[in-house]
């Protein structure tokens, strides 16, 4: 049974999937610092992680994954 999501996404916020088994894991950040810290750290920490960008209502813009850095 698939679940459905009990939430509304919030424009101007910064989201990430970490995929997990069995269900996947969206986190937000309300600007982009945080959000890109909070990726890289998950990234580290050896979790497959997926970049989504920021909403806009619509769609995410600033798709592109943030650069990596060493750890």
């Amino acid at each position: 049974m698939r679940s459905r999501k009990s939430y509304v996404m919030g424009e101007g916020k910064y989201y990430f999937t970490i995929k997990a088994v069995p269900n996947n894991i969206t986190i937000f950040r309300k600007n982009k610092v945080a959000a890109i810290d909070a990726f890289q750290k998950y990234q580290r920490a050896g979790k497959e992680v997926e970049w989504l960008g920021k909403w806009d209502g619509k769609k995410f813009t600033e798709s592109s994954p943030p650069n990596a850095v060493a750890a």
